[in-house]
Formats: C-alpha cells, structure tokens, sequence
C-alpha cells in the first residue's frame, strides 16, 4: 500500500448519468435500505502490521464528511470496523460478525493479503462484494474463480515485472539477493521478478530468505543474503520488517541497490523509523501523487485532501502516504456507490465496480487513467519508478502499464 500508491475515482469529480427512468423500483440487498449503507471492514488496528491502521481511520473520517453532505444519494454510510490485528483466524471471525450478525451489503479494504486470502472463500461463498480489497495479490484479480472479489492495489506480480524490466535495463549483470514475507505477498513479488527476468533469473538471482509475521527479526535473513554476495536487494516485505531490513544493511556497512515494494514505501511507517538518512536511493513504484512532493502544492486534489484531513482527521499525519492511500479509495468507493443510483444488490455493486471506463482520480498521477472490465478487475495496471532523495521520493522513468496478464 504505500505512498504513491494510488489510483482511484473523485467521487465529485465524475459525472455519471444513471440510465434508470426516475421512477425505477428501487432494489435493495441485506445490508442497504432507503436510509442506509451498511459496510464492513477488518483493520488491523493492533498487531505487526498496524502501521497500516491510518487506512481504516482516513476512510471512516472520509465517510464521516460524506454524511454531512447527504450521504450517497440520500443514504448515510454506516462503516462498520474490527480490528483483526492482521491475523487470519481473528480476520474469519470478525468478517463472519460482519456478513452474518451486522448482515453488511459488502466488505471493503479489508487490509493485507493474509486477512483477504482467509475470507476470500467464504464470501464468495455467501456472494458477499470483497470490494477493493487492500493486497495487490494475483488471486483477487480472478474473476473466473473469485467473481466476488476485487482487490485495489496494482497487482503484486505486475509490480514485480516492472522491478523486472527496470533491473535488466539499469543492472544487467546484477546479484539478487531477495527478502520476502512468507505468504501469497512475497512469493507475488518472486514471481513476477522471474517472470520479467526469463533465463537469466537463474544466474542473476543468488540468493533468497523468507520470514514469517511472528518473526521477532530479519536480521538473520539479511546477513544471509549479503554473504551471498547479492549487491542488489529485491525487498518484499511490510513497513516493521522494511524498516528492519534498511536498519541491518546499514549496521553491516552493506551498500546494495535497494528495491523496496510499493506496500512498504510509505516515508512515515518505514524510512523514518529506519531512519531517512540511511533510506537514501531507495528505489520504488508509485501511482499517485505523494503530499510530500513540492511539485503538487498547488494541485487542486491536494488542496482538497490537505483540507479534508485538518476537518475530519486533524490528528492523522497529513504527510503519512497510509492516510491519502485510504483517502483514495474511500472516494472511489463512493464513486461506485453513486453509480449504483437505486440498485443497491451486491449483483450490481459488482457491475458498477468492474465497468469503470477512463476513469482519472483526484490525485492519479497525470495521464493515467483506470478501466476495469468483468475479465480484468485490476484498478491499477500502471506504475512509475521513483527514488528516495534522502526527504522525499522523486519520480523518474515513464509511466509503465503493465502488459502481462491481468489474474
């Protein structure tokens, strides 16, 4: 999830004319009335991912100002959160109170791939909406086996591809040396690397440590790789163990190429605990404008959300790229809801939610655009490089569109 990390709708900002006749018969599913939209969603408010707890608070206070403005067609938004503490029986536990004692219409950003992966079969199941799920995993870009469900961040092995194609042109003769998170995340992250590197995965790729989320350390790990010999650092991990690994390459006065995913790349949740001297020429992906940048102070959706934390969230780190990654998916969400007008069926909010067309957010970085379609529900297939200057991250490069395929 990270700092540039987003490519969504402005709600306001897209006018969307509804086909129904005025006087269409309204139609409902458990969870929505003529009042009210219940959603539900698990955040892992405690735990070793709850650096990423910023999300669910930005999103509850977007919905906050939402409601005060009327609501989602005269309908008030009724966010429902638990805390799943990014463990995946606590995530089953908490989304079966939401489908089957809160009875919600949907379940949205769910946070993390472990949480995600642990429900994605019973909602499916049940045909509950896993809507903009926050993992950028292949598997919730299936629509064939999963038609329920729609993740929101660029899909991980899409990702990794480009990480691919950037090492082959800038360090072709590269030594990788790979960290990744035990789980559908990491091994995303390897794939993708693989697939964009071909017959030379095998002599460019040295070495590869794994960890779990119960791990107290990666120290371990990192040592591992550097002994190795790796001179580049593939790292596809979350905020605690980013930060832990930029912290043990600068204890051993190891200077590898760094490339960081776009999950651990928020300044706030990683480079500045790690400390942002020795965060210096990190490399990463964006896909959104980051609040930090000088170069968007006058950018009319900046000014927006800048004014929308000091109302609704004053006590949210403005500059805190989790904070605007929730930001931006609370709007999209209620761009998609707009869409559905009356029909509020999980049958239709899946419609709305897969038939979006050159579709440009209020903080998308300019010329990117997002199209979903019932074979392709990835919101965001393109992607910049960046590098952290030593305050800041700093775009570089093209924008890239991942080409490969979209599950």
């Amino acid at each position: 999830m990270r700092s540039g990390m987003f490519h969504w709708l402005a709600g306001a900002a897209v006018a969307i004319a509804l086909a129904s006749p005025a006087n269409a018969q309204k139609k409902y599913d458990t969870g929505a009335s003529d009042t009210e939209i219940k959603i539900g969603q698990t955040v892992p408010f405690s735990g070793p991912a709850s650096a990423y707890a910023g999300i669910g608070k930005t999103q509850a206070a977007y919905f906050k100002m939402i409601n005060e403005q009327g609501g989602i067609n005269g309908r008030k938004l009724n966010l429902i959160q638990y805390d799943d503490a990014y463990s995946p029986p606590k995530a089953v536990e908490q989304v079966r109170k939401l489908v089957e004692g809160d009875e919600v219409l949907f379940t949205f950003q769910i946070i993390g791939t472990p949480s995600n992966a642990a429900v994605q079969k019973y909602l499916n199941g049940k045909k509950v909406p896993q809507l903009l799920a926050a993992t950028g995993a292949s598997k919730f870009t299936d629509p064939k086996n999963f038609p329920w469900t729609m993740g929101y961040n660029p899909n991980y092995q899409s990702e990794g591809r480009i990480y691919g194609q950037y090492i082959l042109k800038n360090h072709p003769n590269a030594k990788i040396g790979i960290l990744y998170q035990n789980d559908d995340l990491g091994r995303d992250y390897i794939t993708g690397l693989k697939e964009a590197l071909g017959g030379k995965s095998a002599t460019m790729i040295v070495a590869e440590a794994s960890y779990e989320l119960t791990d107290p350390t990666i120290d371990s790990q990192i040592v591992r790789l550097k002994a190795a010999g790796a001179d580049l650092l593939y790292d596809a991990s979350t905020p605690k163990f980013a930060a832990q690994a930029i912290k043990k390459v600068a204890d051993l006065g190891w200077k590898p190429v760094h490339i960081l995913d776009i999950n651990a790349s928020p300044i706030s949740a990683t480079l500045k605990p790690a400390g942002l001297d020795i965060s210096t020429d990190i490399i990463s992906t964006a896909y959104g404008k980051d609040p930090g940048d000088p170069q968007w102070k006058d950018d009319a959706g900046m000014k927006a959300y800048f004014a929308f934390m000091d109302k609704y969230y004053p006590e949210g780190d403005k500059q805190n790229t989790v904070n605007i990654y929730g930001y931006a998916t609370a709007e999209l969400l209620v761009h998609i809801l707009r869409q559905c007008g009356d029909d509020l069926t999980r049958e239709n909010l899946m419609k709305q939610a897969t038939s979006l067309k050159n579709a440009t957010g209020s903080l998308s970085l300019p010329g990117m655009v997002t199209n979903t379609s019932p074979t392709d529900y990835r919101i965001n297939k393109q992607m910049q490089m960046m590098k952290f200057n030593g305050e800041r991250w700093e775009l570089f490069g093209p924008i890239i569109e991942d080409a490969g395929p979209a599950g």
